[in-house]
């Protein structure tokens, strides 16, 4: 079966760190752009980070830039995001998504791109 399998989320006080797992089964993820995507209760889905498939290189939007970081290890077929310092606003569903792709650069941050796979979601709650 194909598909991308998001874990560890849960519930973490402001200041507190968290790591999220994206899991590809069926298929490679060599070849793969990763993009992690959160959506907070009446917002708008957005990227918040990305890596590519070509160079590695990786891009985050500005509100989590400094704090979180995207890695990827293609023997695994998992990419990760490291969150810490998190804060309240940090709060939604996060997914990962996977496109077929040489493009490296912030333009994988963009929702208007067809992405070939998503996660499920996981929730990440910050609150005290």
């Amino acid at each position: 079966q194909v598909q991308l399998v998001e874990s560890g989320g849960g519930s973490v006080q402001p200041g507190g760190s968290l790591r999220l797992s994206c899991l590809a089964s069926g298929f490679s993820l060599d070849y793969y752009a990763i993009t992690w995507f959160r959506q907070a209760p009446g917002k708008e889905r957005e990227g918040v980070a990305c890596i590519s498939s070509s160079d590695g290189s990786s891009y985050y939007a500005d509100s989590v830039k400094g704090r979180f970081t995207i890695s990827r290890d293609n023997a695994k077929n998992t990419a990760y995001l490291q969150m810490n310092s998190l804060k309240q606003e940090d709060t939604a569903v996060y997914y990962c998504a996977a496109d077929l792709t040489v493009i490296a650069g912030p333009v994988l941050l963009s929702t208007s791109l067809e992405y070939d796979y998503w996660g499920q979601g996981t929730q990440v709650t910050v609150s005290s």
